[in-house]
């Protein structure tokens, strides 16, 4: 008796093989898409490059002039107050080189409950500097921690662009408020960011989400927005299953509110924020 030999088609083999290449495709689009997360990460950071710089000058010019102070005087409270001021500076050094390496290198997929006020005090100890130097000050609101089931490091990254492209959008002196706030009639965990900038005009509101739009003019040194930022963070809010949301007036300012599923606290968590 012959054994049984089952017939493919042609059509049959190109299917499989079309299907393998979408595969394929998809495979590397999803690289892509990750790299295309880290390279605008790190664009972040060098906005914020000649900021961090000054800081750090600053931070050694402390340590330089109190140690020498220090080796000047003999007596002990001289000594004292000159090691508690390098103590100090070292301190905001480390927790600077902290900040950024965390930022830069975070690429974790884990989704987990978050304090969000937090993640959002860590990416100010990164442009703190930046908008002290182009006269920014900070309304932060947020009475208690503000929990969302979120991945850490993505949220970062869309809160330090947000931050970013308010501070590029105000002219000296201007004004940055920052709000945590839990809805919890609602579901969502929110963060507001708000400036007191040039605005947005209403007929270019609608493309601002779009891959490679862009409404930043070239600087001096002939560089402009990527037109990458906030779509990367559209991407990143509905991964989460969010939202984000833009209002912006010409002349007066813009505010994006951003909406994540809210989380209760974890198991274990104490709040310390009213102690």
């Amino acid at each position: 008796m012959l054994p049984c030999c089952r017939a493919f088609s042609s059509e049959q083999f190109i299917v499989m093989d079309d299907s393998q290449k979408i595969a394929e495709l998809e495979q590397r689009l999803a690289l892509l898409e990750d790299e295309l997360m880290r390279a605008q990460r790190l664009s972040s950071v060098g906005a914020l490059a000649s900021s961090i710089t000054h800081e750090f000058n600053n931070i050694l010019t402390t340590v330089i002039n109190y140690a020498k102070m220090g080796l000047r005087h003999a007596d002990e409270k001289t000594r004292t107050k000159s090691f508690d001021r390098i103590l100090s500076a070292g301190q905001r050094a480390a927790q600077i080189t902290t900040g950024m390496l965390a930022y830069a290198r975070q690429n974790s997929d884990r989704v987990e409950p978050s304090d969000l006020k937090r993640l959002l005090d860590d990416v100010l100890v990164l442009v703190q500097k930046d908008l002290q130097m182009h006269r920014i000050s900070v309304d932060l609101m947020s009475p208690s921690p503000v929990w969302a089931m979120v991945n850490a490091s993505q949220i970062q990254q869309i809160l330090m662009n947000l931050i970013v492209n308010a501070r590029q959008a105000m002219k000296e002196p201007g004004r940055l408020r920052l709000i945590v706030r839990d809805n919890q009639s609602e579901g969502w965990a929110e963060i507001v960011v708000s400036d007191t900038g040039c605005g947005i005009p209403h007929d270019k509101l609608p493309h601002i989400f779009d891959s490679f739009y862009t409404t930043k003019t070239p600087d001096a040194r002939g560089q402009g927005g990527t037109g990458l930022g906030l779509s990367l963070c559209l991407r990143i809010v509905e991964a989460h299953q969010g939202r984000i949301r833009v209002e912006s007036e010409i002349g007066k300012g813009t505010t994006f509110t951003l909406k994540l599923p809210r989380s209760e606290s974890p198991a274990g968590f104490i709040d310390t924020s009213a102690a």
